[in-house]
């Protein structure tokens, strides 16, 4: 019967700032997280709204758009406008959708990072989490299931490579199994938002952090969105959704679990492919993140990135 109703509803705000939005790269815990969030149904969960094989608003954006913060085409400035608003009406970002009348919205988007800094600039007030995952996790479980890395659609953006990936474009292209594609397209959707937003901008969330120390992280997570909790929040986090159980790999169900999947050469490479971006400094061969690395190359990122927005400017 929910699911029969899931197309029945009433979103009464239409203000972005009452959306929250969800990125992280795929197989990296978006799922999870949103569910978390929603603990209480008080959203309106809107699923992957940027997919453009599956949503027809979205069929002028890429599969991994990347837009620079000052870009003012309304092609993507009026479709970001309706989804954020809540007008978008779709069977695809409807399907997990329950309640009937709805005044916040969820939404959840694992295409959408390299478009962060650009919703920062243009739809300013709307939280944003980025989840992060440890590389070799996210590459072995997408392996596990057979996704494509999308890498070549990501190189085909001219200003994505002038603005960002320059200094690594032949590193990349160079790249020759599967796992280094996944691995380098990682880093790609996760090195840009982090040099474009700053400590302000977005909650970042680590998976390994929330499975390791729930206690902790999920009373950052609310405190970020100015919202209450209970203790079924945690029991959410301890029952992996419907969608998460269907793709659950090995490797997902602890923070070691990817070790043995992937080896100890194709960790060393992957540690290699991170330096190169910066990005060890959070996360290396080890299991758990360092948190105050990627913070720390948020606070690096003055005077560096081109097509930002100033406040005030």
């Amino acid at each position: 019967m929910e699911r029969l109703l899931a197309p029945l509803y009433l979103d009464s705000n239409r203000d972005h700032r009452r959306s929250v939005f969800i990125a992280g790269s795929g197989r990296s815990g978006t799922t999870w997280v949103s569910e978390a969030v929603n603990h209480r149904r008080e959203y309106r969960l809107v699923f992957e709204p940027f997919n453009p094989e599956r949503v027809p608003l979205c069929r002028n954006f890429r599969r991994k758009q990347y837009l620079r913060p000052d870009d003012r085409r309304e092609e993507y400035l009026d479709t970001a406008w309706t989804i954020l608003s809540g007008g978008l009406r779709s069977p695809w970002t409807d399907r997990f959708h329950r309640r009937f009348i709805v005044r916040r919205r969820l939404i959840k988007d694992i295409r959408a990072n390299l478009l962060l800094g650009w919703m920062r600039a243009n739809f300013p007030g709307m939280p944003i989490v980025l989840i992060l995952r440890h590389p070799c996790a996210v590459a072995a479980s997408k392996l596990a299931l057979g996704w494509q890395d999308n890498l070549a659609a990501v190189m085909d953006q001219e200003d994505l490579i002038e603005d960002h990936i320059r200094p690594f474009e032949a590193e990349i292209r160079a790249a020759s199994t599967d796992f280094e594609c996944h691995v380098f397209l990682w880093c790609i959707e996760n090195y840009v938002p982090l040099r474009q937003l700053s400590p302000d901008d977005v909650h970042l969330i680590f998976y390994e952090e929330l499975l390791a120390h729930p206690e902790k992280e999920v009373p950052r997570l609310f405190s970020f969105l100015g919202r209450n909790f209970d203790d079924r929040v945690y029991e959410t986090l301890d029952r992996p959704s419907p969608l998460s159980r269907r793709g659950t790999t090995p490797g997902d169900l602890t923070p070691d679990g990817w070790r043995g999947v992937v080896g100890p050469a194709r960790t060393k490479r992957a540690a290699q492919i991170l330096s190169l971006f910066g990005l060890d400094r959070i996360y290396g061969e080890g299991l758990m993140p360092d948190p105050e690395g990627a913070h720390a190359m948020m606070r690096d990122r003055e005077d560096k990135v081109p097509g930002e927005v100033q406040e005030g400017g």
